[in-house]
């Protein structure tokens, strides 16, 4: 698993995304499928993060089940309008300006 900001020039375009699309919510893509593999939006893309560092399909699967998906697709909206609240790491494209448009 890589993580890559969206703010770096031509990574949502080399993954199929717009930065538009990526500002509002985490992407996952896995590798492979045609053109850019398998893409998890939000709630989705965080399950598909977990899996990867366990190394297990398991938190896609339970994301998959009814009722689940809602329930933290819900709770991720609510902490993505409110990021800016939470605590955090310096933002990338203030860590490296030279690399954001």
């Amino acid at each position: 698993m890589t993580a890559v900001p969206y703010q770096k020039p031509g990574v949502p375009e080399t993954h199929g995304l717009s930065a538009a699309r990526c500002r509002e919510a985490a992407w996952a893509v896995t590798p492979g499928g045609e053109p850019y593999g398998c893409r998890y939006r939000g709630a989705g893309a965080m399950n598909a993060a977990l899996a990867a560092a366990l190394g297990t399909r398991l938190p896609l699967l339970l994301y998959s089940l009814p009722g689940v998906r809602q329930v933290q697709d819900a709770a991720y909206s609510w902490v993505a309008r409110n990021r800016g609240r939470f605590p955090g790491d310096t933002p990338y494209c203030r860590q490296q300006p030279e690399e954001c448009r």
